[in-house]
């Protein structure tokens, strides 16, 4: 790599190679795997949870005051109590590597107070590594990357991801899927969050979004995105997205067409607020039951984060590029880094 990079980038890089080893080591014969289910259609392997392993024993070592939240073992190794904290995916797409389908990716991103200020995304099979320090620009490689110059949804390349686990609002789902796909040139879903994240800020993707997805899914991909100058918030388009479970981003002219139309959906606004059809955000009584189990994990989530910062009151206001970047400037002048 050409130019100099944060130690603590440095660190993360390292990690994902080491996890990406790992990784690559087990793709020749998946076969051979034990895999066991999580949840209804949420897998884990060894490979899983060694690439986990010697990304928090890699990281520690350099750094063994800071936290860690893993997908994994959660926050059982770390300080707790530390304001830089390690988010973690070792394996995005696991139900792609077991069955062989090469899209999935290692993610690691460091937080310090709440806010992503260093990220790797590496994808083992394609030998890319994707990353980011704020304020200093996104990589693929030694290649700096720009979201795509799309300005016209009509035109625009969407990735998203399918509700797959228990209690998942797939009809909810789909009146969404249904109002982006009549807009947009194309969706795509291949299944890792994090490089679905990496492709809008590479250019390869307009937008995105998804619902369901944990901190770890988006931590990394994120601030790759910021940095390659898109724009990511909620469904709402508020910025404090990480513990939410919905994610939208794309391209400055994209971004707000995307919001405008999935804003409706959103799972944080008031339970009785209005949908596409006039009807509550879950859609009856039906989605309501299907939504509990989602919605009781997003208030736990949710309670992290306010315990940490002040909470805010919502409100729907347009995010310009502009407006995004003083934000991300004035929240991050203080950082140590």
């Amino acid at each position: 790599m050409s130019q100099a990079l944060h130690p603590m980038l440095n660190i993360a890089i390292k990690a994902a190679r080491a996890a990406g080893a790992i990784i690559n080591r087990a793709s020749l014969d998946v076969g051979r795997l034990t895999v066991t289910a999580k949840s209804h259609n949420d897998f884990v392997t060894e490979v899983d949870e060694a690439a986990e392993n010697v990304i928090i024993e890699t990281i520690l070592g350099a750094y063994p005051s800071h936290g860690i939240l893993a997908e994994e073992s959660g926050q059982t190794r770390g300080n707790k109590h530390s304001e830089f904290v390690w988010i973690i995916d070792p394996l995005d797409g696991t139900t792609n590597f077991i069955h062989g389908f090469p899209v999935y990716a290692v993610s690691i991103a460091l937080a310090w107070r709440g806010q992503v200020q260093q990220a790797v995304v590496y994808d083992p099979s394609r030998n890319d590594l994707f990353y980011a320090s704020r304020g200093k620009g996104a990589y693929l490689n030694d290649r700096r990357l720009r979201v795509s110059k799309c300005t016209r949804m009509l035109d625009s390349l969407i990735g998203t991801g399918f509700p797959f686990r228990k209690g998942d609002n797939f009809q909810r789902y789909m009146k969404m899927f249904e109002e982006v796909m009549v807009q947009c040139a194309g969706l795509r879903r291949p299944g890792a969050a994090s490089l679905d994240l990496c492709y809008v800020a590479a250019g390869y993707y307009d937008g995105f979004f998804e619902t369901g997805l944990n901190a770890w899914d988006v931590a990394a991909g994120s601030l790759i995105i910021t940095e390659a100058g898109g724009l990511v918030g909620n469904f709402t388009g508020e910025s404090d997205f990480l513990y939410q479970r919905e994610i939208v981003a794309g391209t400055p002219r994209i971004y707000g067409p995307l919001v405008k139309t999935l804003a409706p959906y959103t799972r944080v606004i008031a339970d009785d607020a209005p949908d596409a059809d006039g009807e509550g955000a879950t859609g009856g009584e039906g989605d309501d039951e299907q939504d509990a189990e989602d919605d009781a994990m997003i208030k736990v989530l949710q309670a992290a984060e306010d315990a940490a910062q002040a909470e805010k009151p919502v409100t729907r206001t347009r995010i310009t590029a502009a407006a995004k970047a003083a934000e991300d400037k004035a929240k991050g002048s203080d950082a140590p880094f």
